[in-house]
């Protein structure tokens, strides 16, 4: 398909938090990172969140996916057509609508074959539904990306990626593994909810994407009973890896309800902080430090929340050199290439598939 050696893959990612679409080249064999590229960003304007929020939970037969995948396309298309020209081939993720790994499986919006026309590039996509049928989670998928930003970044001891969007995610390596796919190499898992209550609550109360910097959360005072029963959920006690669907936790705005804007923001903000110091608990090894990436790492609050709760120093994977808007659309676009060349994309450690496997389908243009 493509010339071996590293190439230029334009990555996508839209992802829970609903905010828009971001898009990244990245040079990459496939193993390691040589260059990342220019970047570009494109909101979902609220006519398009709104028709995306609806289909929220539904399955393919849905009665608002088709305007929901509709809504996804549209913005893939325009944000991505800038650089395509530039890449070798496009890693296109779509919007997560539902996730139920052990039961229908996973649900992605958005067909990669109409984005490959509209493109005129391979597209890379459906990264998810092999390793569920596989047996695994379908998620995450960031890992082996992380594996060789560990690397480009020059870690020589275990680090964390903590990815803070819609729902929280981690990836626990160590960079002196040889293969991300290597007993030992990487642990990945979904945390629990994080931006998406959040979200969520300043959204339905004050009309407002998002609590801004943390500023409301800052001014509340959480209610620690409401975590403490937050955290007896039957999900932390399951050993990872595994994962959620953005609703798993739908519960959780209705148990602050009661609450003043800022003791609920500050509550639902606990609760994402908390849930990852739960999962601190599973590290193979204490890491050397924690990076921060997705929209959760400019929720000062959040953050100063994770300093506290957590033994490792806390900062945003720009400490290390990263984009950290650009960290998952960069990830799709190597990933891609891994699918590409035949290279796994998930393994036991990442996603509890039972042996490395390759996801994705490759749709080329006619």
């Amino acid at each position: 398909m493509m010339k071996t050696g590293s190439i230029w893959a334009l990555g996508a990612m839209s992802g829970t938090s609903l905010d828009g679409v971001d898009a990244a080249l990245v040079l990459t064999d496939g193993h390691r990172i040589e260059a990342f590229g220019d970047t570009a960003y494109r909101p979902y304007p609220e006519a398009e969140r709104a028709a995306i929020r609806a289909a929220l939970g539904q399955w393919p037969e849905g009665p608002d996916v088709a305007a929901a995948a509709r809504a996804v396309e549209a913005a893939h298309a325009e944000v991505l057509a800038p650089l395509a020209p530039r890449a070798a081939l496009v890693g296109f993720h779509g919007q997560t609508l539902a996730h139920d790994p052990a039961g229908r499986g996973t649900h992605q919006a958005g067909d990669g074959a109409r984005l490959a026309e509209l493109l005129q590039k391979p597209v890379v996509w459906d990264f998810r539904s092999a390793d569920v049928r596989l047996g695994g989670q379908g998620a995450p998928l960031a890992p082996f990306f992380h594996f060789a930003c560990a690397h480009w970044t020059g870690a020589r001891r275990p680090v964390v990626f903590l990815n803070l969007g819609g729902v929280g995610n981690l990836t626990w390596v160590d960079p002196a593994q040889p293969a991300p796919d290597v007993p030992g190499a990487c642990l990945a898992f979904d945390t629990g909810p994080a931006n998406a209550p959040v979200n969520d609550l300043v959204t339905r109360r004050l009309g407002l994407s998002h609590d801004e910097a943390g500023r409301l959360a800052g001014e509340g005072a959480a209610d620690e009973a409401i975590v403490a029963d937050f955290l007896a959920h039957p999900y932390f006690l399951k050993m990872p890896p595994k994962s959620l669907d953005r609703n798993d936790f739908h519960g959780l705005l209705d148990r602050v309800a009661g609450l003043s804007d800022a003791d609920a923001a500050a509550t639902l903000t606990l609760a994402a902080a908390a849930a990852v110091g739960r999962g601190a608990d599973h590290f193979p090894s204490p890491p050397e430090r924690i990076l921060v990436t997705g929209g959760g790492r400019h929720n000062l609050t959040l953050m100063a929340m994770l300093d506290d709760l957590l033994d490792a120093p806390v900062a945003p994977v720009e400490d290390a050199g990263l984009n950290g808007d650009m960290l998952e659309a960069q990830a799709f676009g190597y990933l891609a290439v891994r699918v590409a060349r035949g290279l796994p994309t998930s393994c036991p450690g990442t996603t509890g598939v039972a042996a490395a496997v390759g996801g994705g389908q490759i749709a080329t243009p006619s």
